[in-house]
């Protein structure tokens, strides 16, 4: 399946430009060559990004003065079960939305998932493998200082080689809002200062096709290579923290929903009690061809793995 700019969700022009915009640095000449970022929206919460009839977002790049982009409903970041937005635009004009995004994601993220001391949530941006040595500088001397600039913390994924033509790592923002804008604000400028770096946002969702539409082979972008085994049925088991289940059932079985349908497996947790033999782990059974079943896993690890994280 073909997936472009033209294809995703978004107002075909730029808006008009906010009329008070934030004060400008004194490197708005900079600022105002246009750029991008990505990040990752859960397919529940995009819905409230876009609004009824695109209100949302129509209102949002109006006030903001960027342009915003969404992978279409069930096209996924490779791994993942959560969309892609794209905001592009001046680097003041991005912020601006960005903030009126995260403001309105944070609104939609489950109590269970935010940490309740601090209200800590995390962000994931996606960013090219090729500028990501730009963010952790010598020796991780760029990373460390934006560390400790925004007081939020950034950790940057290792390369996935699992899918075909995935040249993308994802940087995790975890802090208060106030915390993430500012590491934000730092990894934004930072990309920025590469000349080609915004010649990148031309094809953002090249990857970004259902699970269960997945063209298999060497031709198929964000695609596993696969086999005539990967189509048969099979079914796996696997032990996750009787605390974490929370999180992979999500509110009213959000999330537990969206990885059934993202990977087109069928997904059965234990009752309370139910452990894996010698563990308190509760069992999840998977059930699916097995790509879906290892689809359906990694999606699964990945949740109790950003958990751990924050």
């Amino acid at each position: 399946m073909e997936s472009n700019v033209s294809s995703c969700v978004s107002s075909p022009e730029y808006p008009p430009k906010h009329d008070s915009p934030l004060p400008k640095s004194p490197t708005s000449d900079s600022l105002e060559k246009p750029t991008y970022i990505r990040f990752l929206v859960s397919n529940a919460a995009a819905g409230s990004v876009i609004g009824k009839g695109g209100s949302t977002i129509t209102d949002f790049q109006s006030q903001s003065g960027a342009r915003i982009q969404l992978s279409r409903n069930h096209e996924f970041f490779p791994g993942t079960s959560d969309r892609i937005i794209m905001i592009s635009g001046s680097i003041d004009d991005i912020l601006k939305a960005v903030e009126l995004v995260l403001n309105k994601l944070l609104s939609e993220i489950p109590v269970e998932e935010i940490n309740e001391v601090d209200q800590r949530s995390k962000v994931r941006l996606i960013v090219p493998n090729s500028f990501c040595g730009g963010i952790i500088g010598k020796g991780g001397a760029t990373i460390k200082s934006f560390i400790e600039e925004s007081q939020a913390g950034i950790k940057i994924s290792s390369q996935d080689n699992n899918y075909y033509g995935l040249t993308d790592r994802l940087v995790t923002v975890i802090g208060t809002l106030e915390e993430q804008m500012q590491a934000i604000d730092l990894i934004l400028s930072k990309l920025s200062e590469d000349a080609h770096y915004p010649q990148s946002m031309n094809v953002p969702f090249t990857y970004a096709v259902p699970y269960n539409a997945m063209n298999y082979g060497s031709t198929g972008g964000g695609a596993k290579y696969s086999n005539a085994k990967e189509d048969r049925s099979s079914t796996m088991t696997i032990g996750i923290a009787d605390d974490h289940i929370g999180l992979i059932v999500g509110k009213g079985g959000r999330n537990i929903m969206e990885i059934s349908q993202a990977s087109g497996a069928k997904i059965k947790i234990s009752d309370r009690g139910d452990f894996m033999s010698g563990t308190t782990d509760r069992k999840v059974t998977i059930t699916g061809s097995q790509r879906a079943v290892h689809a359906a896993e990694s999606m699964i690890r990945q949740k109790v793995a950003y958990a751990a994280e924050s």
